[in-house]
C-alpha cells in the first residue's frame, strides 16, 4: 500500500529477513489495514501514525490520552495508595511543628530527582531538612544503620527514603529503636514482609491494588507531594494570615520527566504525561540544575526523552559512580546559577572518568568471558567478576556485555571479600526475581531489582553456588528467550520518501522509552557510501536509495559487533537496513538522520 509517499509492505516477514546480521528475524507488527485507516480517521492523524498506534496495542478508548496526555485525565487520587493517608498525616506534623526531616536518597538518577522533589516541596513549605545519599562504595545500596544513626543525631525526627528501603528491614528496625519515624518511598518489588516503618508507600507492595507499579520512584514521590500539598491546602496552610503561597506542582515536573526516562520505566499512561509536560517544563530552564547540565553537554536544541536518557542522565550517574554520590541531588535542588554551572563541570569531568575506567572494565570483562573453555552461546547468563574493579560502573560494563553477546550480564566488583554485582538482562527474562529468589535462598547479602536490571552484594565463597542457582533458575527462559529473537519494524520506507515532514510527523508518538517504543523501519536496497568509523565507536555512512538520493546513517556503538563490521565491509553492495528515523539538529539547521540498529544482504 502507499502511505503518503512511504512504501509500507503488509508481510510477516520484513524483506524476508529471517537472519539478519544481528541474528534476528525482522518481524512486521501485526495490525490489521482496516483498524489503522479507522484510527487514522477518528483521530485526524495521517495513517503512518496511526498504524504505529494500532501496532502497539493501544485501546480505542486510550488513544486520545495517548495522543495528548494530560496530567488532569491520568492522574489517580493518591490516598488510594496503601499507607498514604499516614505518611502525609506525619509529615503534616513535621511541617507544623518544625521537626526536622532528613530525606534518604540513592546515587542513581530516579534517585536524585526524587530526592531533590521532596526536598524542593517541603523547603517551600517551610520545612527544615537533610539530605543523605550513601556512598557507592562504602555503604552499598539504600539504608543502613550507621547513617540513619547519624541522622537521629543531627536532629531529625522523620527520615523519608527514596528510591529504597523496601528491602531493609534490619537498618529500619534499628531506626525505630532509636525513636526515628521511617516513611518509605519506593517502587521496587516488595516482598510479602515489609520493613518496620511508619509508612510504606510503593505501588509493587504485594497487597497494593492501585495498579501503578509501573511508576518510577519519582513519579511515586510526587504523588506524595500531591497528597501532601492538598492536605494542607484542606487544612487552610497557605492561607493569607499563614503568609504562605502554596507552590505550583507542575514546575516540579521537570525532575519527574527526567527521573522516568532514566529509570526506564514504561512511557504509557501516567508516566507518558509526567514526561510530556515535564519536557515543556524543561522548555521554561527553571531548574538551574538541569539547564547547566544541558549547557555543560552542548546541548542546543529543547530536550527530549534521548538527551535525558543519554545525557543529562549519565552526567548525574557520574557523581554517584565515581565521584561524590551527593552531586546529583545538590545540582538539581540549587537555586544558584553559578553553583549549577560549577556543579555540572564536575559530574562532566566525573562522567569522562567513568568512561575510561568503564572502558578498562569492560576489556577485563570480555577477555575474562572469551578465555574461558566454555562456549557462550550455550552459557545462560554471562557472569565476571574481578578484584579492585570499580563497583560504580558495573551496571554500564553489564549493560555492554548483555548488548554484545545478546544474553543477561552480571559483573561483580569484590573488594576485601565482599562483591557488589549489577546485571542486566534481555527481554523475556526477569533478573530482578531471580536475585530476591538468591537473597530469600541466603546466597546474597542483599539485593533486588526489576525484571531488567538489578544489584545484589555476597561472599566471595557464594559466588559458584550463586552462579549455579542463576543458571538453572535462567536456563529455560533465555532458551525461550533466544528462539523467538526478532526485531519488531513498523513496515518499509524507501530512500526517496523519507523528509523531515515525515519525522516530525513520527513525533507526534512521542516520548520515546520503554513500552512505547520509537517507530522502527525497514529500508530496502539501499546502497553505502562514505562508511567510516567517528567519535566513540560509531559507524557513520551516507545511504543512498535507488535514484541516488541519499540521507546520513549512524549507527551507534556498533564498531567491533556484527552490525558494525557488515557495514563497514558492506562496499557496493545491495543491503536492506533497519532503524529509526530521525531530526539532527546541528547549529539551528535540521537534517535527516536514520539511526541503523540492523542490516541484512538483499
Amino acid at each position: 500500500m502507499q502511505t503518503q509517499g512511504h512504501d509500507i509492505v503488509d508481510t510477516d516477514i520484513i524483506l524476508g529477513v529471517q537472519s539478519s546480521v544481528s541474528g534476528l528475524v525482522w518481524q512486521n507488527r501485526s495490525i490489521d489495514t482496516r483498524s489503522s485507516i479507522a484510527v487514522s480517521q477518528a483521530n485526524e492523524i495521517p495513517e503512518v501514525v496511526a498504524r504505529a498506534i494500532v501496532g502497539r496495542g493501544i485501546p480505542d478508548e486510550e488513544i486520545s490520552d495517548f495522543l495528548n496526555p494530560t496530567i488532569r485525565n491520568l492522574m489517580p487520587d493518591p490516598f488510594k495508595f496503601k499507607d498514604m493517608k499516614s505518611a502525609v498525616s506525619r509529615l503534616e506534623k513535621a511541617i507544623n511543628d518544625k521537626e526536622l526531616v532528613a530525606i534518604f536518597g540513592d546515587y542513581d538518577v530516579d534517585g536524585a530527582t526524587s530526592g531533590a522533589l521532596i526536598l524542593r516541596y517541603l523547603e517551600s513549605v517551610g520545612c527544615e531538612t537533610i539530605s543523605y545519599v550513601p556512598d557507592r562504595t562504602k555503604e552499598g545500596y539504600g539504608p543502613n544503620t550507621s547513617a540513619l544513626t547519624y541522622l537521629h543525631s543531627a536532629g531529625a525526627k522523620v527520615v523519608v527514603t527514596v528510591d529504597c528501603g523496601i528491602s531493609a528491614f534490619e537498618p529500619l528496625s534499628d531506626a525505630k529503636q532509636l525513636g526515628l519515624d521511617i516513611i518509605v518511598i519506593d517502587h521496587h518489588v516488595a516482598e510479602a514482609r515489609l520493613p518496620d516503618a511508619f509508612a510504606v508507600v510503593n505501588p509493587n507492595r504485594l497487597d497494593e491494588e492501585s495498579g501503578y507499579g509501573e511508576l518510577a520512584a519519582v513519579g511515586v514521590t510526587f504523588l506524595l507531594i500531591v497528597a501532601l500539598n492538598a492536605r494542607l491546602r484542606k487544612n487552610k496552610k497557605f492561607s493569607t494570615a499563614s503568609k504562605l503561597s502554596e507552590p505550583d506542582l507542575l514546575m516540579l515536573l521537570d525532575l519527574v520527566a527526567l527521573g522516568t526516562v532514566c529509570d526506564v520505566v514504561p512511557l504509557i499512561g501516567l508516566n507518558r504525561a509526567f514526561v510530556r509536560q515535564g519536557l515543556k517544563v524543561m522548555g521554561y530552564r527553571k531548574n538551574f540544575g538541569i539547564s547547566a547540565l544541558s549547557d555543560v553537554a552542548g546541548i542546543e536544541t529543547a530536550l527530549n526523552s534521548f538527551h535525558l536518557g543519554f545525557v543529562i542522565g549519565p552526567r548525574l550517574n557520574a557523581g554517584g559512580r565515581v565521584g561524590e554520590p551527593s552531586l546529583g541531588t545538590r545540582i538539581l535542588v540549587t537555586k544558584d546559577r553559578p553553583e549549577a554551572d560549577a556543579l555540572a563541570e564536575r559530574l562532566d569531568s566525573y562522567n569522562q572518568e567513568r568512561r575510561n575506567i568503564e572502558s578498562d572494565i569492560l576489556d577485563a570483562a570480555i577477555n575474562q568471558i572469551l578465555m574461558r573453555e566454555i562456549n557462550v552461546e550455550e552459557v545462560p547468563v554471562l557472569i565476571t567478576a574481578g578484584d579492585g574493579w570499580h563497583p560504580g560502573v558495573t551496571g554500564i560494563v553489564a549493560s555492554r556485555i548483555k548488548e554484545k553477546f545478546g544474553k543477561p550480564a552480571i559483573v561483580i566488583a569484590f573488594d576485601n571479600n565482599i562483591g557488589r554485582a549489577s546485571c542486566r538482562s534481555i527481554h523475556g527474562v526477569d533478573i530482578g526475581a531471580v536475585i530476591t529468589a538468591a537473597r530469600q535462598a541466603g546466597l546474597v547479602l542483599n539485593g533486588g531489582g526489576h525484571k531488567m536490571a538489578a544489584g545484589f552484594s555476597l561472599e566471595f565463597e557464594k559466588l559458584e553456588e550463586l552462579s549455579e542457582f542463576i543458571s538453572l533458575r535462567l536456563s529455560e527462559s533465555v532458551k525461550l528467550a533466544k528462539e523467538n529473537r526478532s526485531l519488531n519494524l513498523d513496515g518499509v520506507l524507501t530512500v526517496e520518501g523519507l523528509n523531515l515532514k515525515l519525522a516530525e510527523t513520527l513525533e507526534q508518538l512521542s516520548p520515546f522509552g520503554a513500552g512505547n517504543t520509537e517507530p522502527r523501519y525497514a529500508i530496502a536496497r539501499a546502497r553505502l557510501n562514505q562508511v567510516n568509523v567517528v567519535g566513540q565507536g560509531h559507524v557513520r555512512c551516507s545511504i543512498l536509495g535507488e535514484t541516488g538520493r541519499k540521507i546520513e546513517g549512524i549507527a551507534f556503538r556498533s564498531v567491533d559487533t556484527e552490525l558494525g563490521n557488515y557495514l563497514l565491509s558492506s562496499g557496493d553492495s545491495l543491503i536492506n537496513l533497519a532503524g529509526y528515523l530521525r531530526i539532527n539538529h546541528w547549529r539551528g539547521r535540521k537534517n535527516l538522520q536514520f539511526i541503523l540498529v540492523d542490516a541484512s544482504p538483499a
